[in-house]
Parts: structure tokens; C-alpha cells; sequence
């Protein structure tokens, strides 16, 4: 009898204790027609709901004698399997990255643990086996368990383990009695595991993934290994399935393999003698699995008893595919692959880890429906269902070890390994090598899967070459990833790939260049945190321009956020710090494409545009297609192409189109003569679905691509009524047909546009060089670095007018110093004419030695009831100079306050490039039409100015809508996102302050 013991806490060499050796993730039934539906196993109990529970701050303090038989636990609150315990009222949340969450509170070197900060739930759950469960074997599976558990049956200790995200089993048998049994689980926060579990991640623990009882039939497939084994050639394969059975002497497998259609293919059968057993046959020319085109057959492994009774019936998709290393490359089924990926934290942001099927099902469609064909579990395994969703959609999958000791060896940013985990530790390697073999032994029949991860940002070590090496030896049909021997090129084998995280373009080219020996991909890049993904551009042009990389996975796919209640009730986003969390990270937990309530952010316009497969170039006489998939042509699509003219659509037509993978086209197309009139054209052109697919519906557009080019001269407006300027002593008017303008020469500025006796200023124009800071700006320090250009938008001095006056307009010229350089200057010109149209020009006259500039632009407010837009610009979604490829020019409607994005750390959003036009009006239809007049401009129009932004750290620190922003830029410098904590924007997207600039726009009434 082994007696439960503490001390296991802090034991690296005990992480389990009589659980169940891990094994493949498969159903089982008891007939065919169950197996067929694959619904609800009758060898499986559900045990998720209501259970009993205490919280205990840590040990010392915990219910000892829960477990007992005779321990009423009457009283005790409750709380809800699966779930976190600190999202359900106990203890609290905390968020941090690279650190420890002890840090500053407990001085311990591993596998120590904090004696007084280690919280514990005491989870009590009653049972009574069913009816069709009795007389069999019984058994329990924790699907998650964070950090360490034991679990007591009727009193009896069961066992122990570690190891959050990947099952841990139990034989109940010998524990049970007739009638009701008390099940009683005890969970610990800290243990060894939480040494090797230092994710990028919110520290819950409980039991967060599902719990149930499973028996087994007389007699079992105890485990399953499907291998597909393709020629070299790709067109015929060999199905091998390894069994491991209870004993089945007389017994016999039948194994059939069935189509997509349900179409028999091969029978096979074989008796069975012992506790193993193998099975093969040959397939001729199947149909291959790959993202592209995910075809799955469908397996029924049948179990006949000695008496020829059927008694287990397991369902297997199995899907065709060869992913192999050849001429230095990756290939899958013979064609060099490109990973158009994003790593993806499992999270919800109520339920935190514990997703639900529902979160698996959006995030799937969302993946395929932005154009991601791969996903990087990180850092840890996930829920079986997601691999089943991976092989049912194509997704392909970089599947990642639950490792991370990022706070042993990094220091402040500096690599300082001398207590680094699990290194070349010895009595690390059982604890480590454990989490590679539940992840393999489970996950090993999902053809989705690609590349076996050893974990993330764990440093290097003979722990983790040995940790490769066994994934070798029991899987040569994938590859081994692993970033970190970018810091200890001693154990470069460890990783069939080079992989680095954040490298900048041109360090990966330099690796590119250097006749390297692997293959590259970017495991981590473009760091999405907040208002970011820009250049990203310069990371995908790279996958046409050298073979050997092979693409890369964004960080990350959706924002760490929680809800919580602001002291008035209303629920926001949360971040770390908001928790009263400490240490934290604040809000370096949110960096996704995806916000946290699960709604696209504006990023995910670009992410979807570079991630195209299919690209379309059109031209005047035709469009481009190159089709970069590997294995499928365009017959699934439909070409639709379009013609507008200054943002009105002139002609519309469909055809059907046929491009071979790896191949281009050029495809002319026939307008009807609509090219006569001037103006501004576009040629639009996309591919939409033809036919409704499980991840999208028909006419559902895939890509896109546009050619804009102008006809014919332009006619410049012209006015030939009088203006009537009115000179006083503080101001200007200036007067036409049914509208004003006044100029102060106090302020410097105008300060009033009146139309038909409505005011549109209510806070007068002024320069503007400051943009609220991006998480990317943050950074680089922009506060520091750039923070003059802050204080000169709030103080600019006006030292200079002038007024010219002719009969149909009236041009007056305010000039500006900066303190921020004596020599620094900065001119705004109104000309009024006398249809009451105001043509803005403003200019910077540059001086070497100064920071870039965030921003040149005018800012000014009107009434927040003008906060209806239409923009004849690029869109829909905001988008900057170094994030507009996936931005495209036409007619978009929203407002002011839809205009923005909603980061959780409010900063810079809403821009627009390529505005050739702006109304700004009420809900009459009335207000201002902003327009450029030379280049195409860039816009915001926001209910917050700049300031209100930059002083606000969540979205409800905004205050109450009062105005509506207009601010006119001609130039705002890129967002950037190679990092976040030091990347700066790339030369080419910012604003030398040693340049001259100038624009210009056009203020009239609508």
C-alpha cells in the first residue's frame, strides 16, 4: 500500500504514481452503428459539473482528512468541473511572462517550492457506477489537472501525478463498493511541475479540462499506432496498425478501411494470440491528406471474441500523408511546404483555459477562413478535440511538449544559464522525457500533426537532445522542432530545423545566405501585441525569394484577456496588474489577432491578405493568378471581378477560371466601354467559395487583389461668387453664400466653420505630432525618446500671420515655433472660397538632429452628433502605412466610435490610408466632407483625441463621448511589430524630422 507523502511536491523523480501509461486518443463501442456516429461512448461516465469543494492558502491550512469515507463535507461551497479555481472565486488570477509568479516573495532555487503561497482545492465529487459500466474494469481520466493532484476512492489513496495538459488515468476497480462512492481529488498550485511550466500565460490550477469514468469491454485495444506509409513515388501507401490488447486468446481483429464516401476499400483480419498485434494492407492511389485538401478515410477496428461475439468496435480516421526532410528541405507528400501559421493559446476570456468545443469550432473556421494553414500548440498540448478539428478542417500542427523554464535561465532579457532547467540535469530527464511521451502517446494518430515541439524557451541540454532523440526513434514519420539551441549551438541536433523567434528580416536573410544546413522557420514573429503586425510584408516575401524558409507562426492568435467588473459594475477586459496580481506583466498578455470576446481584430485584415494562397494581380486588360497551393487547383472558385469609378460601382461579372497548383495564369477580362468618363478607377478582383464548405459558406471570399489607376484630367472646383472678408481686431471672418469662417490672430487659428448656421469647430485646428503610444512604441521607448514632439502638439506658438484677400477667396497663413528646436517650424493656410470650401495646407520645415516624428497632421473637433462616416479610402479596417496590403480601396461606412479599435490597452488606432474622402455628418446626412486634394491622405476620426488615449490603461478609463476627432495626416509613421520591446518601425514607414513635409485638404459642406 503506498501511502500518499508531501514531499512529492518538490520530488523530481516522482510525478506519477500508479497512473495508467499514456496511450492513443481514441473512442471505442460496442457496435457498429455506434462507432459510425462516433457520439457518446457507453463505456464512458461524464463526471464534469457541480462538485463539492474547500480552498485552503496552502497546505498548512487545508482539510487533511477530506478524503476519508466517514469526513462530511456538508457545507462545503461548490464550484464547477471543468474550471479554474481562481476564475470561480477562490484565490486570484495572475499573470506573468518570463518570471517566476514568486518572484519577490519566496528566494527558492528548483525544484523548491513557496511554503506559504501554495494554494490547494479539496474537490469532492459522489458516484455511483451505471448499470452498464457494473462488472467491468473501471477506470478515471483527468483530461487537465494544474499543477499536481492525488486522488482518494471511499477513503483509499489512488494516485499521484504532474503534468497540466495531458491526461492522467487511474484504475477505481479495486476502490469500489456497491451503491454511492466518494471520490475526492486534492489539488496543488506549486509543485515541481510549476518549475517546468513557466508559459507566457495566466497561473490558474484545478481540474480545467474534462473528468470521466471509463471501463473497458472483455476484451480491449489498450492502445493504437496507425502508420501510413507512403512510396516514394506518393501514389500507393501501406496501412500498418500496431495493437495492444488485453489478453485475447481465440479472439480476432477485423480491420475496415472505408472512403469518404463510406465506400468499403480493404478488409482485413487477423486472429489474435498474446497483447499485441499488428495489421497491414495496401492502398492503391490514395486520395492524400494535406490543409489544402484534408481527405479522411474512415477505419472500423472490429474485436471478435472466441465465441465470435463482437465486443469493441474503435473508429479511426486515418489520413494518407508523407512529411519528410529532402535536399534540406520540408516536404509533405513530395512538395516543399510553407507554414502560414499562428501560435494559439487555448484560452476563453471567462473560463481562461477551459475552453469549450464551441471556442474550438470558431477558432477552426476562423484559422481557415483567414487563410492560416498551420498552428503552433503553445506551449503546451491541448485538447484532443482540437487535433481532430486540425484533421477534419487542415490545419497543420507543430505539436509542443508542456515545457517551459524561461525564468531558470533568462534574465531581464539576458541569457544567464546558471541554474538553468532541465539543462544537462540528470534528475530532470524522467520528469521531462514523461511530458514527450503522454504528449506522443496520445496525439501519434493525427495526421494533422506535422512536427513534434520539445518545448518552448527551456534553453538547451543533453535533457532536451535526449528528449528529440526519443521522438526520432518512435516517430520517423515527423520532425522535431526546438528554438532554443539558437542559445547553445552545442546541442544544435536537437532540433531538425533552424527556428528562432523575432529574428529581423534581414538576420533571417543573412541565415539564408550562409549556405546553411536546415531549413527556417520563424516559431515565433510579428508580435501582435495591441496596435502592431506591421511589415509584416517583409516576412512573406521571404518564402518566394528562398526556399528554404518555410514560413513562420505569428505571436499569437488570441489576446490573454479577462472579464472583470470596474467598481461600477460594468464588466471590461482585464489584464495582468488588474487582479492586484503581483509580480506582473500586465498587459504583455495581450497580443493576439483575435481579441479575447473572440471578435477579428483589424490586424486580421493583413494576416489574411499575405497568407493568401491564391494571388490575384489584376491590370487594364486582365489579372494575374498565381495559385501557391501545392496540391489544388482553382475549380473550387470562382473569379468575380469588378470596376468602380471613384468609388461607385460601374460593372460587376463572374467566370470560371482553372490554374494548376504551383502555377500562374494570366487571364483576360471583358468590360463593356466604361472607361470614357474621368476619374479614378479600380479593378477589383476576388476568388469566392463556389459551394459551402464545413468551415465557410458559399460565395465566401478567399482573396483579393486590385489595380487602381486614374482616367482622363480632373476638374479642379471652382467658385465664382464673391467673399467678404470682415478684418476686426482679434479676428478674421471670412463670408459667402450662407456660410462663415473666423480666424483668430490670438489663437492662431481658425476657430469657427459655420454652414447654414451650424458650427462644425468646437475645438479650433492645430498641428499635431503625437500619436496615443502603441504597445510597440512603448517599446522603443517613444516616451522617453520622441516625447518633445508630445509637448510641442500642446504648445506650438503662433508667431505670425498673414492675409491675402482676392475677390472669390481669401487665404490666411498662421506660422508656428516649437520649443522643441529654435529653427523648427511649422505653417497652416486656409483659403476660403466663396462656396465655403476651406483648403487646408499645412507644412514642417525639418532640422537634422531631432526624433522621428510620430505623426504630421491638423487635429480639430466637432460635435460628437457628427460621428457618421463614410470613407472613399482604404479599408474597411484601420490600417497604416506598414499594414495596408490587405487594406483595399472603396466606399466604407461606419462611425466615430466603430472606427477605433477596441485594444485592451487603449493607444493609436482607427487610421486609414489612401483617403480620397471623408463625410463626417449626423444622422441627417449633414456635416463636413474631408478630401484630399493632391496625395491621397491618412485619417482618423475617432470620439477621443490623442491625450484622452494616451492616459487611459483600459478601455473604460475613456471618458464619456463629448466630440468627434477629425485628424488629417499626411504622413503617420508604421506601427511596426517585428517585437514589441525594442523593434523600432522599419526605415522606409517613419518620419525623418530633418525633412520638409507638406499636404493639404479640403474642408466643404455635405
Amino acid at each position: 500500500m503506498i501511502k500518499p507523502s508531501l514531499d512529492w511536491l518538490t520530488d523530481v523523480s516522482v510525478f506519477a504514481v500508479n497512473r495508467v501509461p499514456a496511450h492513443a486518443d481514441f473512442r471505442y463501442y460496442e457496435t457498429i452503428e455506434e462507432a459510425r456516429k462516433s457520439g457518446a461512448m457507453n463505456f464512458r461516465h461524464d463526471l464534469n459539473g457541480t462538485w463539492q469543494f474547500n480552498y485552503a492558502v496552502n497546505p498548512r491550512s487545508r482539510v487533511v482528512d477530506f478524503y476519508k469515507s466517514t469526513f462530511d463535507c456538508t457545507g462545503w461551497e461548490t464550484i464547477q468541473v471543468p474550471g479554474h479555481i481562481q476564475l470561480q472565486g477562490f484565490g486570484k488570477p495572475q499573470y506573468v511572462n518570463t518570471i517566476y509568479p514568486w518572484e519577490a516573495h519566496d528566494e527558492i532555487r528548483p525544484p523548491e517550492i513557496p511554503v506559504n503561497d501554495n494554494p490547494v482545492g479539496s474537490y469532492v465529487k459522489t458516484f455511483t457506477v451505471p448499470e452498464k459500466m457494473e462488472h467491468q474494469p473501471l477506470f478515471i481520466s483527468f483530461q487537465g489537472v494544474e499543477t499536481a493532484f492525488y486522488v482518494w476512492l471511499n477513503g483509499e489513496f489512488v494516485g499521484y501525478s504532474e503534468d497540466s495538459f495531458t491526461p492522467s488515468d487511474f484504475e477505481l476497480t479495486p476502490f469500489l463498493q456497491a451503491g454511492e462512492n466518494k471520490l475526492a481529488v486534492e489539488v496543488y498550485q506549486r509543485s515541481t511541475a510549476s518549475w517546468l511550466e513557466d508559459q507566457d500565460f495566466w497561473r490558474f490550477s484545478g481540474i480545467f479540462r474534462d473528468v470521466y469514468l471509463y471501463s473497458k469491454p472483455e476484451i480491449h485495444v489498450e492502445d493504437l499506432h496507425v502508420h501510413t506509409n507512403l512510396d516514394d513515388n506518393y501514389n500507393n501507401a501501406m496501412l500498418e496498425l500496431d495493437l495492444k490488447l488485453t489478453a485475447a486468446e481465440g479472439a480476432k481483429v477485423v480491420l475496415v478501411l472505408e472512403d469518404a464516401t463510406n465506400k468499403v476499400i480493404a478488409t482485413v483480419e487477423k486472429q489474435l494470440a498474446g497483447t499485441s498485434a499488428s495489421l497491414s494492407l495496401a492502398v492503391e492511389s490514395p486520395q492524400l491528406w494535406s490543409a489544402e485538401n484534408p481527405y479522411l478515410y474512415q477505419a472500423f477496428i472490429q474485436i471478435f471474441n472466441a465465441s465470435g461475439k463482437l465486443v469493441e468496435v474503435i473508429p479511426q480516421k486515418i489520413g494518407f500523408r508523407r512529411f519528410e526532410m529532402k535536399n534540406k528541405l520540408m516536404h509533405l507528400n513530395g512538395k516543399r511546404i510553407v507554414f502560414k501559421g499562428v501560435n494559439r493559446h487555448e484560452f476563453n476570456s471567462r473560463r481562461g483555459r477551459a475552453i469549450t468545443k464551441e471556442d474550438m469550432l470558431w477558432d477552426i473556421q476562423t484559422l481557415k477562413q483567414n487563410n492560416m494553414n498551420a498552428v503552433r500548440t503553445a506551449h503546451y498540448p491541448n485538447q484532443s478535440y482540437w487535433y481532430e478539428l486540425c484533421d477534419q478542417y487542415g490545419i497543420y500542427v507543430i505539436d509542443e511538449m508542456n515545457l517551459e523554464t524561461h525564468g531558470s535561465w533568462q534574465k531581464l532579457g539576458a541569457v544567464e544559464p546558471s541554474w538553468v532547467i532541465p539543462g544537462n540535469r540528470p534528475e530532470w530527464q524522467d520528469i521531462v522525457m514523461d511530458r514527450a511521451i503522454s504528449m506522443f502517446e496520445r496525439d501519434k494518430n493525427h495526421p494533422s500533426i506535422l512536427i513534434w515541439s520539445c518545448g518552448n524557451e527551456s534553453y538547451a541540454g543533453e535533457v532536451l537532445l535526449n528528449v528529440s532523440n526519443y521522438f526520432r526513434d518512435v516517430d520517423p514519420s515527423r520532425l522535431v522542432h526546438y528554438e532554443g539551441v539558437f542559445h547553445n549551438r552545442d546541442y544544435n541536433a536537437t532540433s531538425d530545423m533552424e527556428s528562432r523567434m523575432y529574428a529581423k528580416p534581414h538576420e533571417i536573410e543573412e541565415y539564408l545566405t550562409s549556405n546553411p544546413d536546415k531549413p527556417y522557420i520563424s516559431c515565433e514573429y510579428m508580435h501582435a501585441m495591441g496596435n502592431s503586425l506591421g511589415g509584416m510584408k517583409k516576412y512573406t516575401d521571404l518564402e518566394r525569394k528562398y526556399p528554404m524558409y518555410q514560413g513562420g507562426f505569428i505571436w499569437d492568435y488570441i489576446d490573454q484577456a479577462l472579464v472583470k467588473k470596474d467598481r461600477y459594475g460594468q464588466e471590461f477586459l482585464a489584464y495582468g496588474g488588474d487582479f492586484a496580481d503581483r509580480p506582473t506583466d500586465y498587459h504583455f498578455c495581450v497580443n493576439g489577432i483575435v481579441y479575447a470576446n473572440r471578435e477579428l481584430t483589424p490586424k486580421m485584415q493583413e494576416v489574411r491578405f499575405l497568407y493568401q494562397d491564391l494571388k490575384l494581380e489584376p491590370d487594364r486588360q486582365g489579372v494575374k493568378i498565381i495559385n501557391d497551393r501545392l496540391f489544388v487547383d482553382t475549380s473550387d472558385v470562382a473569379l468575380v471581378y469588378r470596376v468602380t469609378r471613384d468609388g461607385e460601382e460601374m460593372y460587376r461579372a463572374e467566370q470560371e477560371v482553372s490554374v494548376a497548383p504551383e502555377s500562374e495564369q494570366y487571364i483576360e477580362l471583358v468590360y463593356p466601354a466604361i472607361f470614357q468618363q474621368s476619374g479614378e478607377y479600380v479593378i477589383h478582383t476576388t476568388f469566392v467559395l463556389k459551394e459551402q464548405t464545413i468551415w465557410a459558406d458559399a460565395s465566401f471570399e478567399v482573396a483579393f487583389g486590385e489595380f487602381v489607376f486614374e482616367e482622363g484630367q480632373r476638374s479642379q472646383p471652382t467658385s465664382e461668387g464673391k467673399v467678404r472678408v470682415v478684418t476686426g481686431t482679434a479676428n478674421i471672418g471670412v463670408h459667402g453664400s450662407n456660410f462663415s469662417a473666423i480666424f483668430s490672430v490670438q489663437k492662431g487659428t481658425m476657430v469657427s466653420l459655420n454652414y447654414g448656421g451650424q458650427e462644425m469647430i468646437e475645438q479650433a485646428p492645430a498641428p499635431l505630432f503625437w500619436r496615443a503610444q502603441t504597445d510597440n512604441d512603448l517599446g522603443i521607448q517613444a516616451g522617453f525618446d520622441k516625447s518633445g514632439w508630445y509637448a510641442a502638439s500642446l504648445g506650438q506658438k503662433c508667431i505670425g500671420y498673414t492675409v491675402h484677400t482676392e475677390a472669390t477667396y481669401a487665404t490666411i497663413v498662421f506660422d508656428y515655433a516649437l520649443a522643441l528646436h529654435p529653427d523648427l517650424k511649422v505653417t497652416i493656410a486656409y483659403t476660403v472660397d466663396a462656396d465655403g470650401r476651406v483648403k487646408v495646407r499645412s507644412s514642417y520645415y525639418g532640422v537634422a538632429g531631432l526624433p522621428d516624428l510620430p505623426i504630421f497632421a491638423v487635429s480639430f473637433k466637432t460635435s460628437a452628433d457628427y460621428d457618421q462616416l463614410e470613407w472613399y479610402a482604404r479599408g474597411p479596417e484601420e490600417n497604416y502605412i506598414d499594414r495596408a496590403n490587405g487594406a483595399r480601396l472603396g466606399v466604407f461606412k461606419n462611425t466615430a466610435s466603430d472606427s477605433i479599435a477596441t485594444y485592451a490597452m487603449p493607444q493609436e488606432s482607427g487610421n486609414r490610408t489612401g483617403v480620397r474622402r471623408v463625410n463626417v455628418t449626423n444622422e441627417r446626412g449633414h456635416g463636413i466632407r474631408i478630401s484630399a486634394t493632391e496625395q491621397p491622405l491618412e485619417c482618423t476620426i475617432s470620439p477621443y483625441t490623442v491625450f484622452e488615449l494616451e492616459h487611459a490603461a483600459h478601455l473604460y478609463e475613456r471618458p464619456n463621448i463629448h466630440y468627434t476627432v477629425v485628424t488629417v495626416a499626411g504622413r503617420q509613421m508604421g506601427v511596426g511589430g517585428d517585437d514589441s520591446w525594442g523593434a523600432p518601425v522599419h526605415e522606409e514607414y517613419r518620419i525623418n524630422a530633418a525633412e520638409d513635409y507638406t499636404f493639404e485638404f479640403m474642408i466643404e459642406r455635405v
